[in-house]
Protein backbone atom coordinates (compact mmCIF):
# COMPACT_ATOMS: atom_id res chain seq x y z
CA UNK A 1 0.00 0.00 0.00
CA UNK A 2 0.98 3.66 -0.28
CA UNK A 3 2.43 5.50 2.71
CA UNK A 4 0.26 5.16 5.81
CA UNK A 5 -1.57 8.28 7.00
CA UNK A 6 -2.39 7.50 10.63
CA UNK A 7 0.09 8.52 13.32
CA UNK A 8 -0.34 5.22 15.17
CA UNK A 9 0.44 2.91 12.24
CA UNK A 10 3.19 5.17 10.93
CA UNK A 11 5.02 5.05 14.26
CA UNK A 12 4.22 1.39 14.94
CA UNK A 13 5.64 0.33 11.57
CA UNK A 14 8.69 2.58 11.88
CA UNK A 15 9.58 1.17 15.30
CA UNK A 16 8.94 -2.47 14.34
CA UNK A 17 5.73 -3.34 16.19
CA UNK A 18 3.70 -4.61 13.23
CA UNK A 19 3.88 -8.20 12.00
CA UNK A 20 0.48 -8.95 10.42
CA UNK A 21 -2.76 -7.07 9.86
CA UNK A 22 -6.08 -8.31 8.54
CA UNK A 23 -6.53 -5.23 6.31
CA UNK A 24 -3.78 -2.65 6.76
CA UNK A 25 -5.13 -0.13 4.23
CA UNK A 26 -8.65 -0.13 5.65
CA UNK A 27 -7.36 0.03 9.23
CA UNK A 28 -5.13 2.97 8.34
CA UNK A 29 -8.09 4.82 6.84
CA UNK A 30 -10.18 4.09 9.94
CA UNK A 31 -7.42 5.35 12.28
CA UNK A 32 -6.85 8.48 10.20
CA UNK A 33 -10.59 9.23 10.25
CA UNK A 34 -10.82 9.57 14.04
CA UNK A 35 -10.32 7.92 17.42
CA UNK A 36 -10.47 4.12 17.49
CA UNK A 37 -10.81 1.70 20.41
CA UNK A 38 -8.53 -1.36 20.55
CA UNK A 39 -7.83 -4.10 23.05
CA UNK A 40 -5.35 -6.76 24.05
CA UNK A 41 -6.37 -9.63 26.30
CA UNK A 42 -4.35 -11.05 29.19
CA UNK A 43 -5.13 -14.23 31.06
CA UNK A 44 -4.48 -14.17 34.80
CA UNK A 45 -2.14 -17.16 35.09
CA UNK A 46 0.30 -15.40 37.47
CA UNK A 47 0.25 -12.35 39.73
CA UNK A 48 2.47 -10.44 37.30
CA UNK A 49 3.19 -10.28 33.60
CA UNK A 50 6.74 -10.74 32.32
CA UNK A 51 8.54 -9.04 29.48
CA UNK A 52 7.13 -11.54 27.01
CA UNK A 53 3.97 -9.40 27.31
CA UNK A 54 5.79 -6.07 27.20
CA UNK A 55 5.66 -5.60 23.42
CA UNK A 56 1.86 -5.58 23.51
CA UNK A 57 1.83 -3.23 26.49
CA UNK A 58 4.11 -0.80 24.66
CA UNK A 59 1.80 -1.01 21.65
CA UNK A 60 -1.21 -0.13 23.80
CA UNK A 61 0.78 2.78 25.22
CA UNK A 62 1.60 4.04 21.72
CA UNK A 63 -2.06 3.61 20.75
CA UNK A 64 -3.10 5.88 23.63
CA UNK A 65 -0.33 8.41 22.97
CA UNK A 66 -1.57 8.84 19.38
CA UNK A 67 -5.07 9.75 20.55
CA UNK A 68 -6.89 6.41 20.63
CA UNK A 69 -8.55 4.45 23.44
CA UNK A 70 -6.98 1.23 24.77
CA UNK A 71 -8.86 -1.54 26.55
CA UNK A 72 -6.99 -3.96 28.80
CA UNK A 73 -9.07 -7.13 28.82
CA UNK A 74 -8.52 -9.28 31.88
CA UNK A 75 -9.30 -12.93 31.26
CA UNK A 76 -11.19 -13.64 34.44
CA UNK A 77 -13.32 -16.07 32.44
CA UNK A 78 -10.88 -17.51 29.89
CA UNK A 79 -8.20 -18.13 32.55
CA UNK A 80 -10.48 -20.88 33.86
CA UNK A 81 -9.87 -22.71 30.57
CA UNK A 82 -6.30 -21.83 29.62
CA UNK A 83 -5.03 -20.65 26.24
CA UNK A 84 -3.39 -23.57 24.39
CA UNK A 85 -1.40 -21.24 22.09
CA UNK A 86 2.31 -22.04 22.22
CA UNK A 87 1.88 -24.66 24.95
CA UNK A 88 2.90 -28.31 24.85
CA UNK A 89 0.53 -29.29 27.63
CA UNK A 90 -2.59 -28.07 29.42
CA UNK A 91 -2.20 -25.15 31.79
CA UNK A 92 -2.97 -25.84 35.47
CA UNK A 93 -6.56 -24.98 36.36
CA UNK A 94 -6.72 -22.12 38.87
CA UNK A 95 -9.35 -21.42 41.51
CA UNK A 96 -11.46 -18.26 41.40
CA UNK A 97 -9.52 -16.89 44.40
CA UNK A 98 -6.19 -17.47 42.64
CA UNK A 99 -7.45 -15.77 39.50
CA UNK A 100 -8.64 -12.76 41.52
CA UNK A 101 -5.27 -12.43 43.28
CA UNK A 102 -3.42 -12.66 39.98
CA UNK A 103 -5.67 -10.06 38.40
CA UNK A 104 -4.92 -7.62 41.23
CA UNK A 105 -1.19 -8.06 40.69
CA UNK A 106 -1.43 -7.56 36.93
CA UNK A 107 -3.36 -4.31 37.38
CA UNK A 108 -0.26 -2.79 38.99
CA UNK A 109 1.74 -3.32 35.80
CA UNK A 110 -0.63 -1.34 33.59
CA UNK A 111 -0.81 1.58 36.01
CA UNK A 112 2.81 2.33 35.02
CA UNK A 113 2.18 2.35 31.27
CA UNK A 114 -1.36 3.64 30.67
CA UNK A 115 -3.56 6.45 31.94
CA UNK A 116 -6.90 5.15 33.18
CA UNK A 117 -10.01 7.26 33.55
CA UNK A 118 -13.24 8.38 31.95
CA UNK A 119 -11.81 10.55 29.17
CA UNK A 120 -12.15 9.84 25.47
CA UNK A 121 -8.66 8.33 25.18
CA UNK A 122 -8.34 7.08 28.75
CA UNK A 123 -7.69 3.38 29.15
CA UNK A 124 -10.24 1.07 30.73
CA UNK A 125 -9.76 -2.36 32.25
CA UNK A 126 -12.48 -4.93 31.59
CA UNK A 127 -13.02 -8.48 32.84
CA UNK A 128 -14.40 -10.99 30.32
CA UNK A 129 -15.99 -12.95 33.17
CA UNK A 130 -18.64 -10.20 33.13
CA UNK A 131 -20.18 -11.81 30.02
CA UNK A 132 -18.65 -15.27 29.79
CA UNK A 133 -20.01 -16.24 33.21
CA UNK A 134 -23.52 -15.46 31.97
CA UNK A 135 -23.37 -17.62 28.84
CA UNK A 136 -25.67 -20.64 28.54
CA UNK A 137 -24.20 -23.64 26.79
CA UNK A 138 -26.93 -24.50 24.24
CA UNK A 139 -27.44 -20.86 23.09
CA UNK A 140 -23.65 -20.51 22.79
CA UNK A 141 -23.48 -23.57 20.54
CA UNK A 142 -26.44 -22.44 18.39
CA UNK A 143 -25.62 -18.73 18.11
CA UNK A 144 -21.81 -18.73 18.17
CA UNK A 145 -20.48 -22.25 17.71
CA UNK A 146 -22.23 -22.76 14.37
CA UNK A 147 -19.95 -20.13 12.82
CA UNK A 148 -16.79 -22.16 13.55
CA UNK A 149 -15.50 -24.95 11.34
CA UNK A 150 -13.80 -27.79 13.19
CA UNK A 151 -11.80 -28.48 10.02
CA UNK A 152 -10.37 -24.98 10.15
CA UNK A 153 -9.81 -25.01 13.91
CA UNK A 154 -7.69 -28.13 13.50
CA UNK A 155 -5.34 -26.20 11.19
CA UNK A 156 -4.62 -23.46 13.75
CA UNK A 157 -1.09 -23.66 15.13
CA UNK A 158 -2.32 -23.81 18.73
CA UNK A 159 -4.16 -27.04 17.89
CA UNK A 160 -2.16 -28.51 15.02
CA UNK A 161 1.23 -28.41 16.75
CA UNK A 162 -0.16 -30.12 19.83
CA UNK A 163 -1.76 -32.89 17.79
CA UNK A 164 1.27 -33.33 15.51
CA UNK A 165 3.36 -34.03 18.61
CA UNK A 166 0.80 -36.54 19.91
CA UNK A 167 0.24 -34.31 22.92
CA UNK A 168 -3.30 -34.35 24.30
CA UNK A 169 -5.62 -31.37 24.02
CA UNK A 170 -8.73 -31.27 26.16
CA UNK A 171 -12.15 -30.29 24.86
CA UNK A 172 -11.97 -27.44 27.38
CA UNK A 173 -8.91 -25.97 25.63
CA UNK A 174 -10.42 -26.57 22.20
CA UNK A 175 -13.18 -24.12 23.14
CA UNK A 176 -10.73 -21.31 23.91
CA UNK A 177 -10.60 -19.77 20.38
CA UNK A 178 -14.41 -19.58 20.33
CA UNK A 179 -14.48 -17.64 23.60
CA UNK A 180 -11.68 -15.31 22.51
CA UNK A 181 -13.55 -14.56 19.29
CA UNK A 182 -16.71 -13.93 21.28
CA UNK A 183 -14.78 -11.52 23.52
CA UNK A 184 -14.03 -9.37 20.47
CA UNK A 185 -17.70 -9.28 19.48
CA UNK A 186 -18.78 -8.33 23.01
CA UNK A 187 -16.18 -5.56 23.24
CA UNK A 188 -17.33 -4.23 19.86
CA UNK A 189 -20.92 -4.19 21.07
CA UNK A 190 -20.24 -2.72 24.51
CA UNK A 191 -17.37 -0.32 23.82
CA UNK A 192 -17.30 0.19 20.05
CA UNK A 193 -13.98 -1.67 19.91
CA UNK A 194 -12.86 -2.17 16.30
CA UNK A 195 -9.33 -3.54 16.71
CA UNK A 196 -7.79 -6.49 18.52
CA UNK A 197 -4.03 -6.61 18.88
CA UNK A 198 -1.80 -9.38 20.17
CA UNK A 199 1.26 -11.51 19.63
CA UNK A 200 1.80 -13.44 16.41
CA UNK A 201 0.79 -16.69 18.15
CA UNK A 202 -2.72 -15.19 18.50
CA UNK A 203 -3.23 -14.61 14.78
CA UNK A 204 -5.69 -17.47 14.28
CA UNK A 205 -7.80 -16.48 17.29
CA UNK A 206 -7.80 -12.82 16.25
CA UNK A 207 -8.90 -13.62 12.69
CA UNK A 208 -11.67 -15.80 14.11
CA UNK A 209 -12.96 -12.79 16.07
CA UNK A 210 -12.84 -10.54 13.01
CA UNK A 211 -14.84 -13.07 11.00
CA UNK A 212 -17.33 -13.69 13.81
CA UNK A 213 -18.08 -9.97 14.04
CA UNK A 214 -18.67 -9.83 10.30
CA UNK A 215 -20.97 -12.86 10.32
CA UNK A 216 -23.23 -12.14 13.28
CA UNK A 217 -23.15 -8.31 13.46
CA UNK A 218 -22.03 -7.40 9.93
CA UNK A 219 -19.36 -5.28 11.56
CA UNK A 220 -15.96 -4.45 10.09
CA UNK A 221 -13.36 -5.41 12.68
CA UNK A 222 -9.57 -5.48 12.42
CA UNK A 223 -6.71 -7.54 13.76
CA UNK A 224 -3.04 -6.66 14.16
CA UNK A 225 -0.20 -8.75 15.57
CA UNK A 226 3.29 -8.04 16.83
CA UNK A 227 6.31 -10.15 15.81
CA UNK A 228 7.56 -13.09 17.84
CA UNK A 229 10.32 -11.66 19.99
CA UNK A 230 13.61 -13.49 20.25
CA UNK A 231 17.08 -12.26 21.09
CA UNK A 232 19.75 -12.15 18.40
CA UNK A 233 20.98 -15.56 19.58
CA UNK A 234 17.48 -17.06 19.24
CA UNK A 235 16.44 -17.12 22.90
CA UNK A 236 12.79 -16.40 23.66
CA UNK A 237 12.12 -13.03 25.27
CA UNK A 238 10.83 -13.12 28.81
CA UNK A 239 13.33 -15.49 30.40
CA UNK A 240 16.75 -15.13 31.98
CA UNK A 241 19.09 -17.64 33.56
CA UNK A 242 17.39 -16.97 36.90
CA UNK A 243 13.84 -17.36 35.58
CA UNK A 244 11.12 -15.11 34.18
CA UNK A 245 11.79 -11.37 33.90
CA UNK A 246 8.73 -10.09 35.76
CA UNK A 247 7.28 -6.59 35.46
CA UNK A 248 6.13 -6.27 39.09
CA UNK A 249 8.72 -5.05 41.59
CA UNK A 250 7.47 -7.63 44.11
CA UNK A 251 8.57 -10.36 41.73
CA UNK A 252 11.75 -8.78 40.36
CA UNK A 253 13.53 -5.81 41.90
CA UNK A 254 14.06 -2.76 39.67
CA UNK A 255 17.83 -3.24 39.86
CA UNK A 256 17.56 -6.80 38.50
CA UNK A 257 15.19 -5.57 35.79
CA UNK A 258 17.73 -2.88 34.87
CA UNK A 259 20.48 -5.49 34.73
CA UNK A 260 18.45 -7.66 32.36
CA UNK A 261 18.39 -4.88 29.77
CA UNK A 262 21.98 -3.88 30.48
CA UNK A 263 23.04 -7.43 29.59
CA UNK A 264 21.35 -7.34 26.16
CA UNK A 265 23.30 -8.71 23.24
CA UNK A 266 25.05 -6.08 21.11
CA UNK A 267 22.98 -6.95 18.04
CA UNK A 268 19.70 -6.37 19.94
CA UNK A 269 20.37 -2.87 21.28
CA UNK A 270 18.92 -0.82 18.40
CA UNK A 271 15.84 -3.01 18.04
CA UNK A 272 15.16 -3.01 21.78
CA UNK A 273 15.56 0.75 21.98
CA UNK A 274 12.89 1.14 19.27
CA UNK A 275 10.45 -1.29 20.86
CA UNK A 276 10.93 -0.90 24.60
CA UNK A 277 11.76 2.81 25.02
CA UNK A 278 10.32 6.05 23.71
CA UNK A 279 13.60 7.64 22.69
CA UNK A 280 13.39 9.52 19.36
CA UNK A 281 14.45 7.52 16.32
CA UNK A 282 17.41 9.84 15.49
CA UNK A 283 18.83 9.32 18.99
CA UNK A 284 18.40 5.56 18.65
CA UNK A 285 20.14 5.65 15.28
CA UNK A 286 23.09 7.40 16.92
CA UNK A 287 23.27 4.93 19.80
CA UNK A 288 23.11 1.81 17.66
CA UNK A 289 26.12 2.97 15.65
CA UNK A 290 28.31 2.75 18.76
CA UNK A 291 30.72 -0.15 18.59
CA UNK A 292 33.10 -2.18 20.72
CA UNK A 293 33.22 -0.91 24.33
CA UNK A 294 31.09 2.12 23.48
CA UNK A 295 28.03 -0.08 22.88
CA UNK A 296 27.87 -0.50 26.64
CA UNK A 297 26.80 3.13 26.92
CA UNK A 298 23.85 2.40 24.64
CA UNK A 299 22.96 -0.62 26.78
CA UNK A 300 22.90 1.55 29.90
CA UNK A 301 20.58 4.00 28.16
CA UNK A 302 18.33 1.10 27.14
CA UNK A 303 18.31 -0.28 30.68
CA UNK A 304 17.54 3.07 32.29
CA UNK A 305 14.81 4.06 29.82
CA UNK A 306 13.09 0.65 29.92
CA UNK A 307 13.25 0.57 33.72
CA UNK A 308 11.90 4.13 33.98
CA UNK A 309 8.78 3.09 32.06
CA UNK A 310 8.23 0.00 34.20
CA UNK A 311 9.24 1.21 37.66
CA UNK A 312 9.53 5.00 37.44
CA UNK A 313 12.41 7.35 36.75
CA UNK A 314 13.63 7.47 40.36
CA UNK A 315 13.99 3.68 40.58
CA UNK A 316 15.68 3.58 37.17
CA UNK A 317 18.25 6.21 38.09
CA UNK A 318 18.88 4.49 41.42
CA UNK A 319 19.50 1.19 39.63
CA UNK A 320 21.89 2.85 37.20
CA UNK A 321 23.78 4.48 40.05
CA UNK A 322 23.94 1.19 41.96
CA UNK A 323 25.51 -0.49 38.97
CA UNK A 324 27.98 2.36 38.52
CA UNK A 325 29.01 2.61 42.17
CA UNK A 326 29.21 -1.11 42.87
CA UNK A 327 30.60 -2.53 39.67
CA UNK A 328 32.45 0.32 37.99
CA UNK A 329 33.81 2.61 40.71
CA UNK A 330 35.96 -0.19 42.15
CA UNK A 331 36.00 1.38 45.59
CA UNK A 332 35.84 -0.40 48.94
CA UNK A 333 32.69 -2.21 50.01
CA UNK A 334 29.95 -0.48 51.92
CA UNK A 335 28.72 3.10 51.80
CA UNK A 336 31.58 4.29 49.55
CA UNK A 337 30.27 1.97 46.81
CA UNK A 338 26.65 2.90 47.30
CA UNK A 339 25.59 -0.41 48.82
CA UNK A 340 23.91 1.12 51.84
CA UNK A 341 22.09 3.71 49.76
CA UNK A 342 21.01 1.39 46.98
CA UNK A 343 21.91 -2.11 48.15
CA UNK A 344 18.26 -3.01 48.61
CA UNK A 345 18.05 -3.14 44.81
CA UNK A 346 20.83 -5.71 44.49
CA UNK A 347 19.96 -9.39 44.22
CA UNK A 348 20.26 -10.73 47.77
CA UNK A 349 20.22 -14.27 49.13
CA UNK A 350 19.71 -15.17 52.79
CA UNK A 351 21.24 -18.40 54.11
CA UNK A 352 20.76 -19.79 57.61
CA UNK A 353 23.66 -18.75 59.83
CA UNK A 354 24.32 -22.34 60.88
CA UNK A 355 24.69 -23.36 57.22
CA UNK A 356 27.29 -20.68 56.62
CA UNK A 357 28.99 -21.58 59.88
CA UNK A 358 29.56 -25.11 58.58
CA UNK A 359 30.69 -23.80 55.19
CA UNK A 360 29.09 -24.14 51.75
CA UNK A 361 30.99 -25.35 48.64
CA UNK A 362 31.49 -22.44 46.28
CA UNK A 363 29.73 -24.13 43.34
CA UNK A 364 26.64 -24.76 45.48
CA UNK A 365 26.51 -21.18 46.71
CA UNK A 366 26.57 -19.82 43.14
CA UNK A 367 23.56 -21.99 42.30
CA UNK A 368 21.71 -20.90 45.45
CA UNK A 369 22.39 -17.26 44.58
CA UNK A 370 20.88 -17.70 41.12
CA UNK A 371 24.18 -16.99 39.36
CA UNK A 372 24.26 -20.46 37.83
CA UNK A 373 21.33 -22.56 36.63
CA UNK A 374 22.86 -25.89 37.69
CA UNK A 375 25.77 -27.42 39.58
CA UNK A 376 27.43 -28.23 36.28
CA UNK A 377 27.14 -24.65 35.08
CA UNK A 378 28.58 -23.39 38.39
CA UNK A 379 31.54 -25.78 38.13
CA UNK A 380 32.27 -24.64 34.57
CA UNK A 381 32.06 -21.01 35.67
CA UNK A 382 34.61 -21.63 38.43
CA UNK A 383 36.95 -23.70 36.26
CA UNK A 384 36.88 -20.93 33.64
CA UNK A 385 37.95 -18.33 36.18
CA UNK A 386 34.70 -16.37 35.91
CA UNK A 387 33.58 -16.80 39.53
CA UNK A 388 34.62 -14.30 42.19
CA UNK A 389 34.02 -14.09 45.91
CA UNK A 390 34.43 -10.62 47.41
CA UNK A 391 36.21 -9.65 44.15
CA UNK A 392 38.76 -12.48 44.50
CA UNK A 393 38.80 -15.33 41.97
CA UNK A 394 37.32 -18.57 43.31
CA UNK A 395 40.14 -21.10 43.04
CA UNK A 396 38.19 -24.34 43.28
CA UNK A 397 34.62 -25.57 43.01
CA UNK A 398 34.78 -27.08 46.52
CA UNK A 399 36.28 -23.95 48.10
CA UNK A 400 34.33 -23.51 51.34
CA UNK A 401 32.45 -20.26 51.87
CA UNK A 402 31.64 -19.51 55.49
CA UNK A 403 31.01 -16.81 58.07
CA UNK A 404 34.69 -15.99 57.87
CA UNK A 405 34.08 -14.55 54.38
CA UNK A 406 31.57 -11.94 55.56
CA UNK A 407 32.64 -8.35 54.97
CA UNK A 408 32.31 -5.49 57.45
CA UNK A 409 28.62 -5.13 56.54
CA UNK A 410 27.95 -8.82 57.13
CA UNK A 411 27.65 -9.83 53.46
CA UNK A 412 29.43 -11.93 50.87
CA UNK A 413 29.61 -10.58 47.34
CA UNK A 414 29.45 -13.15 44.54
CA UNK A 415 30.20 -12.30 40.91
CA UNK A 416 29.68 -14.38 37.78
CA UNK A 417 31.67 -12.69 35.05
CA UNK A 418 31.62 -8.91 34.88
CA UNK A 419 27.87 -8.29 34.79
CA UNK A 420 26.06 -10.63 37.19
CA UNK A 421 26.33 -10.27 40.93
CA UNK A 422 24.58 -11.16 44.18
CA UNK A 423 24.96 -10.53 47.89
CA UNK A 424 24.73 -13.37 50.41
CA UNK A 425 24.01 -12.71 54.07
CA UNK A 426 23.19 -14.90 57.09
CA UNK A 427 19.61 -15.09 58.35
Amino acid sequence: MSKVRSAFLSTAIERGYVHQCTDLEALDARLADGAVTAYIGYDCTADSLHIGSLLGIMLLRLFQRTGHKPIVLMGGGTTRIGDPSGKDESRPLLSDDEIARNMAGIRKVFAQYLHFGDGASDAVMVNNADWLDELRYIPLLRDIGRHFSVNRMLTQDSVKLRLDRDQPMTFLEFNYPILQAYDFVELARRFGCDLQMGGSDQWGNIVAGVELGRRIDRRALFGLTTPLMETASGAKMGKSVGGAVWLNAERLKPYEYWQYWRNSEDADVGRFLRLYTELPIPEIARLELLADAEINQAKKVLATEATALCHGRVAAEAAAETARSVFEAGGPTGQARGLTAHGGELPQVALPRDVLARGVPAFELFVRAGLAASNGEARRLIKGGGARLNDAVVTGEMQPVSLADLDAQGRIKLSAGKKRHALVHPS
